[in-house]
């Protein structure tokens, strides 16, 4: 057995509760070791009593990637003071695995010094699930390239013809309107929740650097605009969310432009990460976005921009009854700033979503004091390497799949917003070298992955696009020019979200003759798709 390979962490992604009755446990292990048979068991009790009674229950085996396989049990328990070791069995020898690592041995009346433990589960430190982030499917919308709604608007900062290529500045007039106007669009397609890019007072189309955060762009429209949006929304079942961008603002924002005024004599001097007493706009001498000069870093650490910041969040969900806020470059923010964001966006509103922007393996932030998830570019990552690159095989991607299951605990698993692409990427069907067939059987992974979907605006009519600025095209309205039978089988997938099987299902994810094999089960429903190559799917479903 190798033993450098057996890991397990108490009150982690290892071992975490989903109530107080009910915690989910995992042991990692060598993938050989599991392919060879090892045999794992669970000897479990409650804390004051372990040493005089104790249950023992098989853990299975449910994942693997490439080195690992990760037993994994769902116990029901009916005292929250949870203790347990491992026992591990191979080739008929019994080992045990515990805090002193594996022993040939375990020795149960000093088992108070070394047994894994959860001591306590108070009710705060339990991860919730935003119940209804398994049961929709998010559509990501660009404003100024999805539709214009208000004719009447000042049309002089157009600067380009609906449908041409766009530059990085070009204005092509999208406003919130013309979202309100397609939402019945939204519904017929399927679609259950809104992510807006910004839409908050800011120079550029993208709404990136903001001037001023309680104040709807006068290129979207205006605040009634937002809340009528809102509205309109939520009575056809659809929830909106907003893009928090509160890492860096515009330099043309207040508090900004009286640090350049003032320098170290200004109050707000300490809001910004400044190298010297006075801003030098030439040389850059302050922290910003990337390298960006025009969207200088906001110093989340001063409690006077955590104020600030946070009164912007809790805002727009009393005025407009937002769901939820996506956090552009989570990643750069400190911690502490985002677990008092929780705080008091779920103050306001219990069931708001939580979704950061992280690229990567975000599990600091997902131990449910920060965020609920984030954008899954992970599942991104996987799917361009298996259907557009096809550099990995079957085999190879439902490890990857496993892998990144097992980064999270489950509850954040079933809230990830899993997407094929976005803003801030290559549209998925121009890297597909524009084979619908490809992007279909995606789309048909992304509704069978636990978590959200998230179809970026055009994706149902196969849109075209390159990297920024050019996956930001308009989307196009004239009906004849769409491929009706493709929209028809996008909305046939995303019809397939409405099924609780694969809202709440149990993820098997394996490999068989070079197919990739995703099952969902819940209750007595089983749900599978099989992915035989990049372009070839087949589901089935079977109820006992």
């Amino acid at each position: 057995m190798n033993k450098h390979a057996l890991l397990h962490i108490p009150e982690s992604r290892y071992c975490f509760p989903l109530s107080k009755e009910e915690v989910v446990i995992r042991l990692r292990t060598a993938k050989e070791d599991a392919d060879a048979g090892l045999k794992v068991r669970l000897i479990y009790g409650v804390k004051y009593d372990y040493q005089k009674e104790r249950f023992t229950v098989e853990v299975p085996c449910k994942y693997e990637d490439e080195l690992f396989a990760y037993y994994e049990i769902q116990l029901k328990i009916s005292d929250v003071r949870l203790v347990y070791i491992f026992q591990l069995e191979e080739n008929g020898r019994k080992y045990y695995f515990s805090e002193d690592g594996l022993t040939d041995s375990y020795d149960y009346e000093e088992c108070y010094y070394n047994f894994f433990q959860l001591p306590y589960i108070n009710d705060n430190d339990v991860m919730p699930l935003v119940d209804w982030m398994p049961k929709t499917v998010f559509y990501q919308i660009f404003v100024d390239r999805f539709c214009i709604g208000d004719e009447n608007k000042d049309m002089s900062y157009i600067d380009m013809k609906w449908g041409d290529k766009p530059t990085p500045k070009n204005h092509a007039g999208g406003d919130l309107r013309g979202v309100i106007k397609r939402l019945d669009y939204l519904k017929d397609l399927g679609i259950s929740a809104l992510y807006l890019n910004p839409i908050f007072l800011s120079d550029s189309n993208h709404k990136y650097d903001i001037i001023d955060y309680k104040k709807i762009d006068p290129q979207f429209g205006t605040i009634d605009d937002f809340i009528e949006l809102v509205h309109e929304a939520h009575s056809r079942g659809i929830r909106v969310v907003l893009d928090a961008v509160f890492n860096h603002c515009s330099y043309k924002m207040e508090q900004f432009q009286d640090v350049v005024k003032n320098g170290k004599a200004s109050k707000y001097h300490d809001w910004f990460i400044v190298d010297g007493d006075k801003v030098d706009l030439k040389k850059r001498n302050y922290e910003c976005f990337a390298y960006c000069d025009y969207m200088p870093k906001l110093n989340t650490a001063n409690p006077e921009v955590q104020s600030f910041l946070l009164d912007i969040a809790t805002y727009w969900i009393d005025v407009a009854d937002i769901d939820g806020w996506r956090l552009d470059v989570a990643d750069e923010v400190s911690h502490d700033f985002w677990r008092m964001f929780r705080k008091a966006v779920k103050a306001k509103k219990n069931d708001v979503v939580i979704i950061g922007e992280n690229w990567h393996d975000a599990y600091p932030s997902l131990q449910g004091d920060q965020q609920d998830s984030i954008m899954n570019y992970a599942f991104t990552k996987i799917c361009l390497d298996y259907f557009s690159k096809e550099s990995c095989d079957g085999r190879k991607t439902a490890q990857h799949l496993n892998g990144i299951l097992m980064r999270n605990m489950k509850q954040v698993n079933y809230m990830m917003l899993n997407l094929l692409d976005s803003h801030d990427t290559d549209r998925f069907f121009t890297t597909c070298g524009k084979n619908k067939k490809k992007l279909e059987t995606a789309l048909a992974l992304t509704m069978f992955m636990p978590g959200t979907p998230c179809i970026y605006y055009g994706t149902e009519h196969a849109m075209e696009g390159g990297y920024d600025p050019d996956c930001r095209r308009c989307f196009d309205w004239d009906k004849s020019k769409w491929d009706m039978d493709f929209l028809a089988k996008v909305k046939a997938l995303i019809a397939l979200r409405k099924n609780p099987v694969l809202q709440l299902g149990e993820v098997s994810i394996t490999e068989e003759n070079g197919s990739i094999i995703v099952e969902r089960s819940y209750n007595d429903s089983v749900a599978t798709l099989t992915i035989s190559s990049p372009t070839v799917y087949t589901i089935s479903y079977e109820n006992n």
